[in-house]
């Protein structure tokens, strides 16, 4: 059994070897090299989440046998205790670059996390917390810096054909009920309030929009909350926390109100996105997760997109 490690009797050697950066016996130039899966904390919309880093940088010195991979993991204290914005990324990326001149032409971030928010109910004072699935990809080069913003936005949809189904059943029952029964507006309010009644109800279900923003690459701040804000705003029925029963009924009334088919929601956002001032070209997927099917129904848009 090996006797227990005696820190204070190491000494650190006058050099330390680096190998990394000896000659390469395998010449040639790599496209990005880094880390993965980096645990980070960070400050988004003023709330502090666990996020994680991927951090690389090319290589193009094909003599160069590696990166200084500690070089990019120290750097990334630059994001720590404060709140996350571009201005703080395209610095990081710079320092990126700085600590490898004469290897790297290019750098790269992605973070990975969920936006924590708290989202007050629709009538009631109660709130709750949201989480918003996001990840924002950063790219430095000679010609600039590249910003793609992804986000995952729930929300609630009721189809607009199963709404137009139910209607017409209940419209037969009313015929049946008052057929031979003289009609007063006491006996047609005492028999929309009962269950025979509404005897159908249209199918609704839980949804998301999968968004791939392409930022403008001079802009200080990070537009994920504006993006959220905006995209609840127009599809209307954005998912709850905590709520009362008078919060039960207004959302009710709002998926009354916002019939979607998933080619509505596409529809809709893509107009949305397009004059959101920070965006400058997207790609966006609607799913609508189907309580009929057994599968999802989907839709695609895009406005000034080009696959990266």
């Amino acid at each position: 059994m090996n006797s227990p490690l005696n820190k204070e009797a190491i000494r650190p050697a006058r050099h330390l070897d680096d190998v990394a950066s000896a000659a390469s016996p395998h010449k040639g130039t790599l496209s990005w090299v880094g880390m993965e899966g980096i645990a980070l904390p960070l400050l988004v919309a003023g709330q502090a989440i666990a996020a994680r880093a991927s951090a690389g940088v090319s290589l193009d010195a094909p003599d160069t046998r590696g990166i200084h991979m500690s070089r990019l993991y120290l750097a990334l204290a630059e994001l720590e205790h404060q709140e996350l914005s571009l201005a703080s990324i395209r610095s990081l990326l710079d320092t990126f670059l700085d600590s490898h001149q004469g290897l790297s032409e290019q750098a790269f971030l992605e973070l990975n996390g969920e936006a924590l928010l708290r989202r007050p109910a629709l009538i009631s004072p109660l709130s709750g917390w949201k989480t918003y699935p996001f990840a924002l990809r950063c790219r430095r080069t000679p010609s600039g810096t590249q910003l793609i913003l992804n986000v995952s936005i729930g929300y609630s949809s009721t189809c607009p054909c199963s709404a137009a189904l139910s209607r017409q059943l209940i419209q037969q029952a009313f015929e049946e009920d008052f057929n031979d029964i003289p009609v007063s507006r006491a006996a047609v309010h005492a028999w929309l309030g009962s269950e025979q009644a509404i005897l159908a109800t249209p199918h609704s279900q839980r949804s998301q929009a999968h968004l791939s923003l392409r930022l403008t690459p001079d802009i200080d701040e990070l537009p994920l909350l504006d993006v959220i804000n905006s995209v609840e705003k127009s599809l209307g029925t954005a998912l709850q926390t905590a709520v009362k029963r008078v919060d039960e009924q207004a959302f009710a009334l709002a998926n009354g109100q916002n019939l979607m088919f998933c080619e509505d929601a596409a529809r809709r956002l893509h107009a949305t996105l397009s004059h959101q001032p920070a965006v400058e070209g997207f790609a966006l997927r609607i799913v609508h997760a189907e309580s009929l099917h057994a599968h999802d129904a989907v839709a695609r848009s895009e406005w000034n997109w080009e696959p990266v």
